[in-house]
C-alpha cells in the first residue's frame, strides 16, 4: 500500500514539527513548505522541503501535487520589511 503524502507548512517550526512527527510515526510521507531555508531539518531525509512560493502559483501547485492532506500552520507573527501579515492573508 502506497504511503499517503501529507504536506505540513512550517514542519521545522513549533506547531508543524509535532504534526510532522505524528504523521511520520503513522507511516505517512511528509513534505513541508517553508521560508526557513537556514533552519536545520530535524527530520533528515524523512521530510522533503519546498519553498512556499506564494509569488509563483505554478511552483506552489507543483509543491502540493500528489498531496492527500495539507496542514496549514502558516502565520505571520510580526510584520517584516519584506513580508507583512497582509500578504499572508491576501486572496488572489
Amino acid at each position: 500500500m502506497a504511503q499517503e503524502l501529507h504536506v505540513v507548512t512550517g514542519a521545522f517550526g513549533y506547531s508543524g514539527k509535532y504534526i510532522a512527527t505524528r504523521l511520520l510515526a503513522e507511516g505517512h510521507q511528509v513534505r513541508t513548505l517553508t521560508n526557513s531555508w537556514k533552519r536545520s531539518n530535524p527530520f533528515g531525509n524523512q521530510v522533503e522541503a519546498y519553498p512556499y512560493n506564494f509569488d509563483c502559483p505554478d511552483d506552489l501547485v507543483e509543491s502540493l501535487r500528489g498531496a492527500e492532506v495539507l496542514y496549514n500552520t502558516y502565520w505571520v507573527r510580526f510584520n517584516y520589511s519584506f513580508f507583512r501579515h497582509q500578504s499572508a492573508v491576501r486572496i488572489r
